[in-house]
């Protein structure tokens, strides 16, 4: 596979860095005053390199930033959210699945007895679409 290269920013990659720490506090400490506090110093830093123009002293903060939260990282696996997407996904993401609309087609006209004004409407609706689709007028 040939060598891609990140094409992420600077900034991108320094806001990647602090959720990274912020995380990492709050897996260190369970109080939330102690977190905070400790979040509030984690912004300082932060702060006081912001100014900073020189793209060589950037990279160099950066790397530096990367060492310190990697020796520094908790050593349980981070929190997960529950409806996180990716692979580090949570335990929720696309739990609740909407069914698509042909599949109220195949009910049984007794469960569909029990909403009358709803499928005579859709009927109709469905028979206003087949006509617009035949003339073209859809798409």
């Amino acid at each position: 596979m040939p060598f891609a290269p990140e094409l992420r920013t600077h900034s991108q990659k320094v806001c990647t860095l602090y959720k990274v720490a912020m995380r990492n506090l709050e897996a260190y400490y369970a109080a939330r005053n102690v977190v905070r506090y400790h979040q509030v110093m984690l912004r300082a830093e932060f702060d006081k390199n912001k100014c900073v123009t020189d793209p060589k002293e950037q990279r160099r903060l950066l790397w530096v930033g990367e060492n310190d939260v990697f020796m520094q990282q908790y050593p349980l696996p981070p929190a997960k959210f529950a409806r996180s997407i990716g692979v580090a996904g949570g335990v929720a993401y696309a739990r609740v699945i909407t069914p698509p609309d042909w599949v109220i087609d195949y009910w049984h006209p007794l469960e569909k007895a029990h909403f009358p004004e709803y499928f005579r409407r859709r009927e109709a609706r469905k028979c206003e679409y087949i006509q617009k689709w035949h003339q073209g007028q859809l798409y």
